[in-house]
């Protein structure tokens, strides 16, 4: 009986099989393995999550907040970067439509509205920008700051666009704000890293017992925001971009050059929001850092809550 030649592919894997030790192949599995998931995620992180966006609610008891106030209802955009990696003009439709459909009753919009020097990306002039923008600002009232990128390119110009199309710009600034009954202040900071930001310029004419609300684009400024202010607002982090154990809900302490600072976030009784932001910067990557916008209910701390 003549017996079946060996064929070159099982050859082959003999010889493979006798000169490489088995917990080595079991390793190169492993490493295969990893090497799998690794794409996917990466496929993942350029190309799912950035082209996410989420509208998450989030309720937050004020201190200093009136009860003519009380529910007031916020929408919170930053960090739009148009024009970063699969990120362009119709994205920033998209946002804007639903901004315009949401029921909040204002928008704030915490800088970083253009990019530049980013990978895969290009840069869009801050009047291009503005022109996507007017619908929103001929909707709804907008107030906004400007971002270190705003500042990077040409501060002056996207503040003039933005202007223009009806956006009250408030860097070093405060505008009183009417919404029926409800009355406050918001006052804007200029950028920490480019805008030398203001206080006292910022609360100069805010009476001393009127509630306020503080719009800045960096956290960091968030230290120097006096006490009475009810509630701060910021972006600049964009919740660490690439942080996916991070929770949206959870309430963090105050730490003021945090690159992972989202949501929530607290310094004794001081209380500070950081909204996530839409766009990425340095690598074109989002991954469990879905684009949101913020829509805040206002409420009014308790009395005893308070003290």
């Amino acid at each position: 009986m003549r017996c079946a030649r060996t064929t070159e592919p099982v050859r082959q894997r003999r010889i493979f099989r006798d000169l490489v030790p088995a917990r080595w192949r079991r390793w190169g599995w492993l490493a295969s393995a990893l090497l799998g998931v690794g794409l996917l995620v990466l496929v993942y992180g350029l190309f799912v999550e950035p082209r996410r966006l989420v509208e998450r609610d989030h309720v937050l008891q004020l201190p200093h907040w009136p009860k003519a106030c009380d529910g007031l209802r916020v929408d919170v955009v930053s960090d739009i970067h148009t024009g970063s990696f699969g990120n362009g003009t119709g994205n920033l439709d998209r946002v804007v439509a639903r901004l315009r459909a949401s029921n909040a009753d204002i928008v704030l919009m915490a800088g970083d509205y253009v990019i530049l020097k980013v990978l895969f990306g290009g840069y869009v002039p801050g009047r291009v920008f503005a022109h996507h923008v007017a619908p929103l600002a001929a909707d709804k009232r907008v107030y906004a700051v400007l971002g270190n990128h705003d500042w990077w390119k040409d501060g002056r110009q996207v503040s003039a666009a933005l202007t223009g199309v009806g956006v009250e710009m408030i860097d070093n600034a405060s505008i009183p704000v009417v919404h029926g009954e409800c009355r406050f202040y918001l006052a804007g900071l200029g950028d920490e890293l480019e805008g030398s930001p203001d206080i006292d310029m910022a609360y100069g004419g805010i009476p001393a017992d009127a509630p306020v609300i503080a719009l800045m684009h960096e956290p960091a400024t968030f230290a120097r925001i006096p006490a009475r202010t009810a509630l701060s607002v910021a972006g600049h982090t964009h919740g660490g971009q690439i942080n996916p154990f991070s929770s949206p809900w959870r309430t963090a302490e105050y730490a003021p050059h945090s690159h992972w600072l989202r949501g929530q976030v607290r310094d004794g009784g001081r209380l500070l929001f950081v909204t996530p932001g839409i766009g990425t910067s340095i690598l074109p990557i989002r991954i469990g850092v879905t684009p949101e916008i913020s829509r805040l209910t206002l409420k009014r701390q308790p009395e005893r809550a308070a003290e």
